[in-house]
């Protein structure tokens, strides 16, 4: 996770299934996350509204029968209730929004 600036290293650390630092601001959680090469994460859905920033490497992601690949500077967005699955074949950071319903 040394991709990110060690102000934001110094971030309280996420409890969840990845590395990532978490900010947290009204109604949106902000991650800066770091996956290792070959890092699955199965399909799954959750309640909050997902826009991320690749920083480094690549992100494949599997939403709706799709396979779509983000790379550094690319934006992605995961609805809320969606089901999708992520898989990262290099070693990639990211930002990213959680945004929680009103």
């Amino acid at each position: 996770m040394t991709h990110f600036p060690e102000q934001l290293q110094s971030l309280q650390k996420f409890d969840g299934p990845f590395d990532a630092f978490k900010l947290e601001a009204k109604d949106c959680d902000v991650l800066f996350a770091s996956y290792p090469a070959a890092t699955v994460i199965p399909p799954h859905t959750h309640e909050t509204d997902n826009v991320g920033v690749i920083t480094q490497g690549e992100l494949v992601l599997l939403m709706n029968g799709k396979e779509t690949r983000y790379r550094i500077g690319e934006w992605y967005h995961v609805p809320a209730q969606v089901t999708h699955s992520a898989r990262f074949d290099e070693a990639t950071s990211e930002i990213e929004f959680w945004f929680y319903s009103k």
